[in-house]
């Protein structure tokens, strides 16, 4: 999994985001959520090569983060769904919890 947090400031700042995220789609990962990617990896030799691959792509500013997690770790995330309702000159937003 890779998240990052990329300046987007000056029009160089956005190229450089969105070199790095195509990067990443290129290399097969797809996005969990914003700034999210996840990949699955065969095995560790397989993830240390996908490791190595986006320190070598990513860029000199902000940072990225990679956390490698198992397959049964990964099943056991608990995802929790907003969905906005309005109430007036509010929105208030009820929650679900989905567990897979």
């Amino acid at each position: 999994m890779v998240a990052f947090d990329l300046p987007m400031v000056s029009k160089r700042d956005k190229r450089v985001y969105t070199k790095f995220r195509k990067f990443l789609m290129d290399d097969g990962f797809i996005m969990m959520q914003f700034s999210v990617y996840t990949r699955f990896c065969r095995n560790q030799a397989d993830a240390d090569k996908h490791i190595q691959r986006v320190k070598s792509n990513s860029p000199d500013t902000g940072n990225v983060r990679i956390l490698s997690i198992t397959e049964k770790q990964f099943e056991d995330m608990l995802l929790i769904v907003g969905t906005a309702i309005p109430t007036g000159r509010e929105v208030d937003k009820k929650f679900t919890l989905v567990i897979e």
